[in-house]
């Protein structure tokens, strides 16, 4: 049986205009991962749990279940929402922003704008999402829920600046928001940010009081820490607990703890602070994991404790194209303190399990996985994106596959109004195959269809059947940086010869390498391309700090 989401869903493809001459008809999309690594047996889970471009998680416990939301930035749907019993299986059984009217990304923001660092609370029977919209007229706001997989409700804008908001719901009843902002008067460095701490009635819809100074710089103001960020209060003995991260979302990222018998302050930082960090660590060390922080606690009901955190694993230097992914760790407490790792531990790969139910999970989220979509249901699969709520009406699915009309290239998205007609799915391993087959595709000069590789619009990889002036083809193009033509650059081009019958195309990757190949029969694949540089695409080179997606693309140049 269909949600209330799925149903807007539905009647949203269900306005979409029919296949058109010049549409691609895509039969499906295949994918194939494995990253390697220790052997884990039934007591033991892998990190990460939830692999892939799924940065920024918060998760927290209501009853015997666990729910977890990460960030989107620029991708429509927003804020995907997971459910576990175990913490450790993951299933997404929702995304928060899910209706193209519920909230206006901006048309020409580029692919890092949009939805930033999400906050999930529950309170009184109601899910609440807090997040920030950047570079959106309004700023911070919170979307609420009875069902998890929604529907969720239109945005409850909160009035506050600065980015990451967080909702804390006291024992009085009261409401309050905890957020990152600028401090009063001059900034003392680049980077320097602190934490406020607003009251804010939901009944009015509006703030309470005037907003207050929790921590200024950070954990050590003297050693002038930056970007302190991703806050989160929670209460535990008759404390407050004030969690951060600060050093920036890169090698220096690290998650601080404080805490207060006043809700208000003042906020002792930890001994024992960082609770987290990687940056210490000899980044010459064999398959090293970087960058963590932006950290979440969850009590379970056996009173143990656990913290979902993201980092990062670069497969050479610091190089990685994944993105920022979801980690767990169980948390211990010592003389009053929580602490995640040991300052000079390495974050394990493989752990022992929290000690719950083992919970059902139809698709892996981590480890070795390969899968089918034929896009055989009036709907997208919830993991399928498009760059920005979808405006106009470019694709369809149902039982002939995937039919999308030609758009803008990818290379324009950010830069003037539109969207590229492409349908992403997060890459979730260094070493994967990613498959299309272009089932029927009648294209004029200047139309191609095939398979994108992107981390953003000035880094990605086409692989595609087009029609030029000298015919049919199948090309491969690249564009690297943010100079030179929208459309990238033709690395390849293998002339058709007029045939007009299905093509499978095909991307390879094993870290910084990258093979293309096509193929005109069922397995009879021949190269297009070898040895091409996937590190292009890595954060370090095309910039941003989000991770590559994959699929389905046709454009008209």
């Amino acid at each position: 049986m269909l949600t209330r989401c799925a149903l807007t869903l539905v009647m949203t493809l269900s306005m979409m205009a029919p296949a058109l001459a010049g549409d691609a008809v895509f039969r499906d999309v295949r994918y194939s991962g494995d990253d390697g690594g220790p052997a884990v047996d039934a007591t033991q889970y892998r990190n990460p749990v939830v692999a892939g471009f799924y940065p920024d998680p918060s998760a927290i416990r209501v009853g015997d279940d666990f729910y977890l939301v990460t960030s989107t930035f620029g991708y429509f749907p927003g804020l995907p929402v997971f459910h576990s019993t175990d913490l450790v299986s993951w299933t997404q059984v929702g995304n928060a922003i899910h209706r193209p009217d519920q909230i206006n990304y901006g048309e020409k923001e580029e692919l890092t704008r949009g939805l930033f660092a999400a906050t999930l609370a529950h309170h009184d029977g109601t899910f609440y999402i807090a997040n920030t919209c950047f570079y959106c007229d309004r700023g911070n706001f919170v979307v609420t829920a009875k069902d998890p997989a929604g529907p969720w409700s239109d945005p409850i804008w909160l009035g506050v600046s600065g980015i990451d908001p967080s909702l804390f719901f006291d024992d009085d009843g009261s409401t309050w928001v905890v957020h990152n902002d600028v401090p009063d008067g001059k900034l003392r460095y680049d980077g320097h940010r602190a934490i406020w701490l607003q009251r804010f009635d939901f009944g009015k819809r509006e703030r309470v009081g005037e907003r207050i100074l929790l921590v200024d710089g950070g954990a050590d103001p003297a050693t002038n820490p930056e970007h302190i960020e991703g806050p989160h209060v929670f209460k535990h003995d008759g404390w407050y607990y004030l969690t951060a991260a600060e050093g920036g979302t890169g090698e220096q990222h690290a998650q601080m703890v404080w805490r207060s018998r006043a809700l208000t302050g003042p906020y002792v930082p930890s001994p024992s602070n960082p609770s987290l960090t990687q940056r210490d660590l000899n980044p010459a060390r064999p398959d090293p994991v970087t960058s963590t922080g932006h950290a979440q606690f969850v009590k379970l009901k056996d009173g143990t404790w656990w913290a979902v955190f993201l980092a990062t694993r670069p497969y050479r230097g610091n190089q990685y194209n994944l993105g920022r992914e979801t980690f767990l760790l169980p948390v211990t407490w010592k003389d009053g303190w929580p602490v995640i790792l040991p300052r000079g531990e390495r974050v394990p790969m493989v752990a022992q399990r929290p000690d719950l139910p083992r919970n059902p999970q139809p698709l892996p989220t981590s480890g070795p996985m390969a899968w089918t979509e034929r896009f055989d249901a009036p709907t997208l699969p919830l993991s399928w994106m498009t760059l920005h709520p979808p405006q106009t009406r470019w694709y369809t699915t149902g039982k002939t596959g995937l039919t999308i009309t030609p758009g803008m290239p990818l290379g324009a998205f950010g830069t003037a109004p539109g969207q590229p007609s492409y349908l992403a799915h997060r890459l979730q391993h260094h070493k994967a195959t990613l498959e299309t087959t272009l089932a029927s595709f009648e294209p004029v000069e200047g139309e191609l269809a095939g398979l994108a590789l992107l981390q953003n619009e000035y880094g990605h990889y086409v692989l595609g059947v087009e029609r030029d002036a000298q015919g049919l083809a199948v090309s491969l193009y690249r564009r690297s940086g943010r100079e030179g033509a929208k459309t990238g650059d033709r690395l390849a081009r293998i002339p058709l010869d007029g045939k007009q019958g299905p093509v499978s195309l095909r991307f390879r990757l094993d870290g910084p390498r990258l093979e293309a190949d096509y193929a005109m029969a069922s397995g009879e694949w021949k190269p297009v391309a070898t040895g091409l540089d996937a590190s292009l695409l890595s954060v370090e080179t095309a910039g941003g700090f989000i991770g590559n997606t994959f699929g389905p693309y046709a454009v008209r140049r």
